[in-house]
């Protein structure tokens, strides 16, 4: 991350810093080839003002028929020229035909007709004519104005100057020397910064418990707050976990300690046939509760690793009251064991779930209230309103115990539990199936008296229908 700041920085830093350069350049030169055309202007009006004041005698040029000057006009000439010179100024003077009478660069001998020149048309049209010729090199430019003067002829001053490429060019090595240290600047900025935005983040892991001891930056705050929450999330999950895995070692041991006791005083053989029978009996109860732990605990394993797409692949709509009437026909033969009664109220009740689960919460909620009745009580499911709700008359649960009773492993009464062979799994498992669906889960218990749990399903998202599962 610190060698990807800083590169960023730099690269920015470096195309500022040409970018910089080139609209300089441009802005510049704009403005200097303003001032050019203005200066050429000027100039060339007050040279016409001068040659109609003073006619062609300030040139040297006394008739333009005259094909040899005089001793006296080619010293006039070549002072004029001189002077012109010194302004970077080249003058040409045209007659009206285009042919150059006098040029203070060349000889005007070397010149052809100026007929064809886009200044020289332009001023013997419209009175003035101006033009810009760039070299193909594209070093150098040459504005040229040309004006028409009062015998018909047209005056043309021209200057030649750097092209944009060539001051860039020139201003090169200001610029490399402005942008090393610019660069060398940013490269230090950038480490400041980098080590400025790095800091709470290398500290983090010193501060996870405690993430408000790291000096950190308004921008960086929910990130840390977010990845500290999960740290102290990871902690809890590891330690139901660890205190998980150490449940299931004992609930496992306790089965398989009696099963293995009673089946080595059956193969010692000192036992009577009474007894075997009785030990056989208390092996295969004990066998049947092993069996019922495991599958608690791969079902509970199997809800905890439901990938996310699945829960919307396996929904379909089912009828809550007939789950009801099903499962209280199947707890009968448990309510005559338990002496306790089981009936269903209530109407049809569709809702969107996974049909399995839903089997497994109702049967878990109606075999709990089931198991912790007292003799002679009653278990009544009521159905309706999407949602469905278990009310036994049974021991009741303490107000304390009240958030615990859903933890795996956790029994209000150990000992009833132990006689009717529930393995604390059951309202964990419930759990599951409630956060899997979305829905509410509502507790209310009196000691003493019986509880009631309500489970009520979220409505039904838009697309889904009572005889159409839901596809992702």
């Amino acid at each position: 991350m610190k060698k990807f700041i800083r590169q960023r920085i730099m690269l920015i830093t470096t195309a500022a810093i040409l970018l910089t350069a080139v609209l300089c350049t441009w802005a510049y030169y704009r403005v200097f080839e303003r001032e050019v055309r203005t200066d050429l202007a000027a100039y060339t009006m007050l040279l016409a003002d001068r040659i109609s004041l003073s006619g062609d005698e300030i040139l040297g040029v006394t008739d333009k028929n005259e094909k040899t000057p005089t001793e006296e006009e080619e010293r006039r000439l070549t002072a004029y020229a001189a002077n012109l010179s010194r302004e970077h100024l080249r003058m040409t003077l045209i007659d009206e035909n285009g042919s150059v009478v006098f040029d203070n660069v060349a000889g005007i001998e070397t010149l052809g007709n100026h007929m064809d020149r886009e200044e020289i048309h332009e001023a013997l049209e419209d009175g003035e004519g101006w033009s810009i010729r760039r070299s193909d090199t594209l070093r150098r430019v040459n504005y040229y104005f040309a004006i028409r003067l009062p015998d018909g002829g047209v005056l043309r001053t021209a200057r030649e100057t750097s092209s944009m490429f060539s001051v860039f060019l020139g201003a090169v090595p200001v610029i490399a020397l402005i942008g090393a240290v610019m660069i060398s600047l940013c490269w230090l900025y950038s480490q400041a910064m980098a080590q400025l935005l790095l800091a709470p983040i290398r500290s983090l892991p010193e501060h996870l418990e405690d993430p408000e001891k790291i000096e950190t930056y308004e921008e960086l705050e929910p990130a840390i707050a977010h990845i500290s929450r999960q740290h102290r999330e990871i902690l809890e999950n590891a330690n139901l976990r660890q205190e998980f895995t150490a449940n299931v070692s004992h609930e496992l041991k306790t089965p398989l300690t009696s099963i293995s006791g009673y089946a080595q005083l059956i193969e010692s053989g000192v036992v009577s046939q009474e007894d075997t029978v009785r030990f056989g009996h208390e092996i295969h109860r004990n066998a049947d509760r092993l069996l019922t732990l495991i599958n608690d605990i791969i079902r509970l394993s199997e809800l905890d690793s439901i990938p996310t797409f699945e829960k919307k692949e396996k929904k379909e709509t089912v009828d809550l009251f007939q789950i009801a009437v099903t499962c209280a026909d199947m707890l009968e033969p448990a309510c005559e064991e338990h002496g306790v009664t089981i009936r269903v109220e209530g109407e049809s009740t569709p809702v969107l779930a996974d049909r399995t689960m839903i089997d497994e919460l109702v049967y878990n909620l109606c075999d709990n209230a089931i198991r912790y009745n007292r003799q002679g009580g009653s278990v009544t499911v009521k159905v309706g309103d999407r949602a469905i709700s278990v009310e036994d008359t049974g021991i009741g649960i303490a107000e304390e115990n009240l958030k615990r009773v859903f933890e795996r492993f956790f029994r209000v009464d150990k000992s009833r539990s132990k006689k009717t062979g529930g393995t604390g799994l059951g309202l964990a498992i419930v759990k599951h199936i409630v956060e899997y669906h979305h829905a509410e889960m509502d507790t209310k218990s009196v000691l003493g008296k019986g509880t009631t749990i309500t489970v009520r399903f979220p409505e039904e998202p838009a697309g889904y229908s009572e005889d159409r599962r839901d596809t992702p």
